[in-house]
């Protein structure tokens, strides 16, 4: 009994003695080795940058799919900067507006208005200051005809 479990205990010792004879004549040469590990290594690092890439694209195309403004509860009405890091915001949530100091890592309502600041909407260029600009630079929309 005794031979029979030292003869089963020294099985897999044996064993992983003769493994590693058998993979080192599997090994390829290592004059092809080193081409090949360059190469491998630069298509690693392509392939890690490309996925980079992708989830960076993937991320932008996911944020811009959101609410599009529509239904929107919250709307931020007018901002100032204080210093470099430090704004006041006004918002608008609802018929309610709530002035907001932020700075880094903090936000604090300081004010909610009684009566909300109405501001008065931005109008795009008109097509007569395009002409009156062009004419101040001398050239004139005739010309273009």
């Amino acid at each position: 009994m005794k031979g029979f479990l030292a003869a089963a205990s020294m099985l897999p010792l044996s064993v992983l003695a003769a493994e590693p004879v058998a993979t080192a004549a599997v090994a390829p040469a290592s004059g092809t080795g080193v081409a090949g590990q360059l190469a491998q290594l630069v298509l690693g690092l392509l392939l890690v940058l490309g996925l980079i890439f992708f989830l960076a694209w993937m991320l932008r195309r996911v944020q811009q799919a959101g609410p599009a403004g529509k239904g929107q509860v919250i709307d931020i009405v007018g901002s100032r900067a204080l210093g470099p890091r430090d704004r006041l915001v006004l918002v608008q949530v609802g018929s309610e507006q709530i002035l907001l100091g932020l700075s880094p890592g903090t936000i604090t309502a300081l004010h909610v208005l009684k009566e909300p600041v109405q501001v008065p909407a931005t109008e795009p260029a008109s097509p007569e200051f395009a002409q009156r600009l062009m004419e101040l630079l001398g050239k004139d929309q005739k010309d273009k005809k």
